[in-house]
């Protein structure tokens, strides 16, 4: 069925659609930028961890306390 929604649309002005092409660019970059991010931080959490394992745990020695001046 043909209807005046269907038969005719609306056509957005061309500011208009250049603004909408503009925004879904920097939408999609911006998305991509944090997906790339994320794989990197990710990554080096991992090699980090993976690094951590390996080396061996060394205890920390105690500071010594020094003794203060009485008066």
């Amino acid at each position: 069925m043909v209807t005046k929604d269907n038969l005719f649309r609306k056509k957005g002005t061309s500011a208009e659609n250049k603004a909408a092409t503009t925004d879904r660019a920097f939408r999609d970059i911006v998305e991509a930028e944090a997906r790339s991010r994320d794989a990197k931080t990710a990554r080096l959490r991992q090699a980090r961890l993976e690094k951590e394992a390996q080396e061996p745990v060394v205890p920390e020695k105690p500071k010594k306390s020094r003794k203060s001046k009485a008066s």
